[in-house]
């Protein structure tokens, strides 16, 4: 699976970060960066953790 972060849409509120650090950090002005694409395990997990949380709608996990 992969997970799939539109940085457009994503407006820092840094609960992607906090939930799932092993897959998000910031950059400078707090919006999120993705870490690690691939996932799978507890990484998925809190892959999906951050997709549920995500005001935005700005993560998203897919095939492949």
């Amino acid at each position: 699976m992969k997970v799939i972060l539109n940085v457009d849409t994503c407006t820092g509120h840094g609960r992607c970060y906090t939930l799932a650090p092993a897959l998000f950090d910031c950059d400078e002005q707090g919006h999120s960066v993705l870490l690690v694409d691939d996932v799978d395990g507890d990484l998925l997990a809190q892959a999906r953790v951050a997709v549920t949380n995500c005001p935005e709608g700005a993560i998203s996990i897919v095939e492949g």
